[in-house]
């Protein structure tokens, strides 16, 4: 077999690809072998008709569609890893010439991954930003203890204060009549969540249950309701319950209902340790993504169009499995939305060039500093996937079977982010 690589475009290239006959005879066979009895001929059983007779009444050419399926496909991977191009894309094959007892010749134009020219990745200067976890933080945690074991107590001893939840019957009017939408009974409001038209919500502190209440505000200027944007308005409101959030004490008993530990104190310094594992990774990532912009904007390549639909692909169909994750599937979300394909497409276009690029580079850094894969990397990466799917690590060994050269990818790939990382100045 010989091969001819020409390039055509910026990043298409085309294979002429030489089959002997030999080879392409072997094709034929087996084309013969597999579609003889698909025909007739008179004086044969059918399939029984000898290749030459079939040839002979129906044309030379009866087998090479086939033929040219199993032979073509062989060839092109051949050619591919002789050239050593890295194909992005089906290739587009034409048949050149063809014919009993002849050489094979085809083409096949393909689109191949960019040439990536390295700009500076090694020494990037970045400034690293600390995130420190404070006691705010760590009681405001605290807070969200609290609120999720709260209670609702019923209020009939006083008045209305901020934070209440207030049950009320309510009908407004603007200039002594009832505006559509303006009446409700039974209405549960949160004073000082902002629910409603400001100003109103204040008016209720302090009030009592069972009181007969005149509110008066004003619209918005810039209220969704033309008729009423802008103008004052009376709100007749009745009281007729209060319930207020009762917390619990903030104590080492609330400490041992709310978690493993026997005192508040222990409590507090395990938040702690939490929020600052949170908090170191928020500054190695954000470290790591800012030395890695940097490494990329500092590189060129022309990013081909084909790459960029394919990770548009991905991602789409990424989305339709979180959306079935949340029980909904995609063309409900699709006619919810009101978006067609090509926006959506559209809106994923920008994510997926950033993307890609990125992953050009990083792949040829990962080329240019020889990175290697020993066991031990491969061995702490199916630890790794083992304990995240709390899998045994032969089950997951055997479950990659066949997909070992993705992660060796996939861990070059880190390790390269790594490599540059190392290498950067942080101030």
């Amino acid at each position: 077999m010989q091969t001819k690589l020409e390039q055509i475009e910026k990043n298409i290239v085309k294979l002429t690809i030489e089959v002997s006959t030999e080879k392409f005879e072997e094709g034929v066979q087996k084309s013969y072998l597999k579609n003889a009895k698909k025909y007739n001929i008179p004086g044969f059983r059918k399939g029984k008709a000898p290749r030459k007779m079939l040839e002979r009444y129906y044309g030379e050419g009866i087998f090479y569609e086939d033929a040219i399926n199993f032979v073509c496909p062989e060839a092109y991977d051949n050619a591919v890893q002789e050239t050593g191009i890295e194909p992005i894309d089906r290739p587009e094959i034409d048949i050149d010439n063809i014919g009993v007892g002849e050489i094979l010749i085809f083409t096949a134009k393909v689109t191949v991954k960019p040439e990536v020219v390295l700009g500076d990745y090694k020494g990037i200067e970045v400034e690293k930003v600390a995130y420190n976890v404070t006691d705010e933080q760590v009681n405001a945690e605290i807070n969200k203890m609290l609120e999720k074991n709260s209670r609702m107590v019923t209020i009939e001893d006083r008045a209305i204060l901020d934070g209440d939840i207030v049950n009320m019957d309510f009908e407004g009017f603007v200039d002594d009549v009832a505006f559509p939408g303006g009446k409700g009974d039974a209405f549960d409001l949160t004073i000082g969540s902002g629910q409603f038209i400001p100003g109103f919500e204040e008016q209720l502190v302090g009030k009592s249950i069972g009181e007969d209440i005149d509110v008066n505000v004003s619209f918005p200027t810039e209220y969704h309701a033309e008729e009423l944007a802008g103008k004052p308005a009376l709100f007749k409101v009745k009281i007729n319950s209060i319930k207020a959030k009762e917390l619990p004490a903030v104590d080492d008993e609330f400490a041992k209902d709310v978690s493993e530990f026997d005192t508040l104190e222990a409590l507090k310094a395990d938040i702690l340790q939490k929020q600052t594992e949170i908090a170191q990774k928020r500054e190695k990532d954000e470290l790591e993504t800012s030395i890695m912009d940097k490494a990329v904007s500092n590189a060129t390549v022309e990013i081909p169009d084909v790459m960029v639909e394919t990770q548009i692909d991905q991602s789409i169909r990424d989305f339709e499995m979180r959306l079935k994750g949340q029980g909904l599937e995609f063309e409900q979300y699709m006619q919810y939305s009101g978006m067609d394909m090509d926006a959506m497409r559209e809106q994923f276009k920008a994510q997926a060039q950033k993307q890609v690029k990125n992953t050009l580079i990083i792949e040829k850094i990962a080329k240019t500093e020889n990175i290697e894969i020993t066991e031990d990397d491969i061995e702490a990466e199916f630890a790794k996937i083992a304990d995240m799917y709390k899998m045994e690590v032969d089950k997951v060994k055997e479950m990659m079977t066949g997909h070992l050269d993705s992660l060796k990818e996939d861990i070059a790939f880190r390790k390269a982010i790594e490599y540059v990382v190392s290498q950067a100045v942080v101030k």
